[in-house]
C-alpha cells in the first residue's frame, strides 16, 4: 500500500508560479512512476506530468509544456511539479498518481491516488 499527500496549492495570479509536492509513504513508494493529473469543474481528469522510478525520463502534456516540470527526489520520497506562467485554464485539482507503467496517461492504469490540491489561478 503506498499513500500520496499533495501540497502546494493555492491561488496565484495569472504569470505566477507555484511547486506542487506529493510525498509517498509506503514500503514500496520508490518502485513506483509518479505522474501529475488535474481535473477541473465539470471536467474529465487529465494527464500532466510523469517520472520514472529512477528519475531519469520524464513526460510533460502539451498543454502545459515550457511551463511545467517534474522532478523527484528518492531520498524523500517526493515528487513536485514546478509549474511557471501559470494561466487561468491551469485552474483544477492536481492529483498524484503512482502507476507500475512509465506511460500510464489515463484514469485506468493508475494504482493509487492521492487526495488532490486545488490550484486557482486568478486572470
Amino acid at each position: 500500500q503506498v499513500q500520496l499527500v499533495e501540497s502546494g496549492g493555492g491561488l496565484v495570479q495569472a504569470g505566477g508560479s507555484l511547486r506542487l509536492s506529493c510525498a509517498a509513504s509506503g514500503r514500496t513508494a520508490s518502485s513506483y512512476n509518479v505522474g501529475w493529473f488535474r481535473q477541473a469543474p465539470g471536467k474529465e481528469r487529465l494527464f500532466v506530468a510523469a517520472i520514472s522510478t529512477d528519475a531519469y525520463n520524464t513526460r510533460i502534456a502539451d498543454s502545459v509544456k515550457g511551463r511545467f516540470t517534474i522532478s523527484r527526489d528518492n531520498a524523500k520520497n517526493t515528487v513536485y511539479l514546478q509549474m511557471n506562467s501559470l494561466k487561468p485554464e491551469d485552474t483544477a485539482v492536481y492529483y498524484c498518481a503512482a502507476t507500475t507503467q512509465y506511460y500510464c496517461s489515463s484514469y485506468g492504469c493508475v494504482t493509487y491516488w492521492g487526495q488532490g490540491t486545488q490550484v486557482t489561478v486568478s486572470s
